[in-house]
């Protein structure tokens, strides 16, 4: 639905926002904002976050399920906002043109792929999960699963500012990239919560049974 509100009117202010701002404000700040700040979101950081949450618990609870959560999780960002990305094919913003199916990864490599954004997807996506896992595979408190809450969307809220104001993505990629990553992140824990609940009934009836 974004997409094609981006392809339509929207378009047209993504196009007046399309500024390099931080370099028209304070070009000082452009390697902190690149190198620290972006980097919060990336697959280098995000991902082993996840993984030691999802081995640690795993480990805990005797069970390959935080595993098996997380590699899913993997697999819904590489295919599933990959494949978005890959399928829409709009290019970057160095590139001047908002248009859909205008890009493309063999034709632009990663500057024809650039909605929705990665980073703001994997910001709620992995992110999300890692607290997922927390919530409901360990004995966390209800308060700071509130607090990691928080710290997920400060993550975000991170991530779609400094991609913004880095000039690397259209307003729109990082709206729908939040969108996205939100959408698989609901999939993968109703998915979770239901067959884990289906797993303890059966343990139960089986624990019951003569």
């Amino acid at each position: 639905m974004l997409a094609i509100i981006a392809a339509g009117p929207v378009r047209v202010w993504d196009y007046q926002l399309n500024r390099r701002w931080l370099y028209l404000f304070d070009p000082d700040l452009v390697w902190f904002a690149q190198n620290v700040l972006d980097r919060i979101a990336g697959q280098a950081v995000c991902t082993p976050v996840l993984a030691v949450v999802a081995i640690v618990l795993a480990h805990r609870r005797q069970s390959w399920r935080p595993i098996g959560f997380a590699l899913a999780t993997e697999a819904a960002f590489f295919i599933g906002i990959g494949g978005l990305k890959v399928l829409l094919a709009r290019p970057a913003m160095t590139l001047h043109d908002p248009r859909f199916f205008q890009g493309g990864l063999l034709e632009l490599g990663d500057r024809g792929i650039s909605f929705p954004s990665g980073h703001s997807a994997e910001a709620v996506l992995i992110y999300g999960a890692a607290v997922y896992l927390i919530a409901n595979y360990s004995g966390a408190s209800r308060r700071l699963v509130r607090v990691l809450c928080w710290v997920v969307i400060a993550i975000s809220v991170n991530s779609v500012v400094v991609s913004f104001l880095l000039g690397w993505h259209w307003a729109t990629d990082l709206i729908g990239g939040l969108i996205a990553g939100g959408l698989f992140l609901r999939i993968l824990t109703q998915y979770d919560t239901r067959t884990r609940y289906r797993w303890k009934r059966r343990e139960s009836f089986a624990a019951t049974s003569p």
